[in-house]
């Protein structure tokens, strides 16, 4: 991908369902009592979010951009943060760190393949720090996995 407004439109999609997924993810933990992992879920939402108005204020979009589904460029057809499907209401928290993790190592994926492909320092410079920050997401992720982890096995 080398047009800058081209990758932001994608980046602007990725984050508007990572936000979207996340929301569903703090609903299914509210609905199974765990309100810690669904503030945990909520801050996640609020950061897709922070980084989708990030993407949109850099591309000068005051609207989301309207690209056809044709023009879109996901690995598999789809988006990183696309390939959650729906969350199941009556999954465990695991489950649900589980694919929260998937999600991000996906869109960590996305973004070094495109800094590691584009021929435009714009992009690589912007892929890089998108995909810097999903790293951070994936770390956050590993912890809450090994203290979940830590807890189910002392219960």
């Amino acid at each position: 991908m080398n047009d800058i407004q081209r990758f932001l439109a994608h980046a602007i999609q990725l984050e508007k369902e990572s936000a979207r997924r996340y929301a569903e993810l703090a609903e299914a933990m509210d609905t199974l009592g765990n309100a810690e992992v669904a503030e945990f879920f909520r801050q996640m939402s609020h950061y897709s979010r922070l980084h989708q108005k990030e993407a949109m204020e850099r591309g000068g979009f005051h609207d989301l951009p309207n690209l056809a589904a044709d023009e879109y460029h996901w690995p598999n057809g789809s988006s990183p943060e696309a390939a959650w499907g729906h969350v199941n209401p009556g999954i465990d928290v695991l489950g649900a760190m589980s694919l929260a993790m998937h999600g991000e190592q996906r869109s960590h994926e996305y973004y070094q393949t495109i800094a590691d492909e584009t021929a435009d320092p714009e992009v690589r410079a912007m892929a890089t720090e998108f995909a810097d920050e999903e790293a951070e997401h994936v770390v956050q992720l590993e912890v809450w996995q090994a203290n979940l982890a830590k807890l189910t096995a002392v219960n």
